[in-house]
């Protein structure tokens, strides 16, 4: 078992200084009821950085990649509200990535979330892959641990132009590989997995940040 969808989007961002209760707003009022009415969306998530890293983690999942060229979602994607217009130019540092759930395993959602972002190294894709669906369902029976996911980004579709990322200040980023695991236990959730990518055939840069959730919305 594991997330209902194979698809999800994942995006990583922060926001100018003095405008994150206008964002929180626009975010659980606005934004995550307008991509919910979507054809094939099935849930989202907020989440704020536990320490240090990227202040905010939303989490899209969807039934199929195929969702993010839907017509609809690119009609949102290019014709934003005039709240989305004005709340976009907030979002600061953004990584924006639109993925196909490679592994999921477990049930529910947890409070806290850890994704660690990685690259595999050339041909060491296959085995990579291998092992951390292995991984995921290991972790997904652990204390403390209610689930963990293994996330591929598509980098083109991940890269089009839209109105909506026009807004935005500065170019997107997209993440290449990511392994989310989510608990209850900040602890068990929070260890480093960096040893065990780096064995399995994952590249040297390994980034690693903690979130609690804010809201989930169906």
């Amino acid at each position: 078992m594991g997330w209902a969808g194979s698809g999800a989007l994942i995006a990583w961002h922060d926001v100018e200084k003095g405008r994150e209760a206008e964002y929180l707003d626009w975010h659980s009022h606005e934004h995550m009821k307008e991509r919910l009415a979507i054809p094939g969306f099935l849930q989202g998530r907020r989440y704020s950085v536990v320490g240090s890293g990227p202040q905010f983690l939303v989490l899209y999942t969807v039934l199929k990649p195929d969702v993010f060229a839907s017509q609809t979602y690119l009609e949102h994607l290019n014709h934003p509200s005039e709240w989305t217009q004005q709340v976009m130019p907030a979002l600061r540092n953004m990584n924006r990535s639109l993925c196909r759930v490679a592994a999921s395993s477990g049930s529910g959602a947890g409070c806290c979330l850890q994704t660690t972002r990685f690259s595999p190294e050339p041909g060491c894709e296959p085995h990579l892959c291998g092992v951390l669906t292995s991984e995921a369902q290991s972790l997904a029976h652990q204390q403390g641990i209610c689930a963990a996911h293994l996330l591929i980004a598509d980098q083109d579709r991940s890269r089009t132009p839209t109105r909506e990322t026009a807004l935005r200040a500065g170019q997107d980023a997209v993440a290449d590989w990511v392994l989310v695991v989510e608990g209850y236990d900040e602890a068990a959730v929070a260890k480093d997995r960096s040893g065990l990518l780096r064995q399995s055939g994952a590249g040297p840069n390994i980034t690693r940040d903690l979130y609690g959730i804010d809201h989930i919305c169906f």
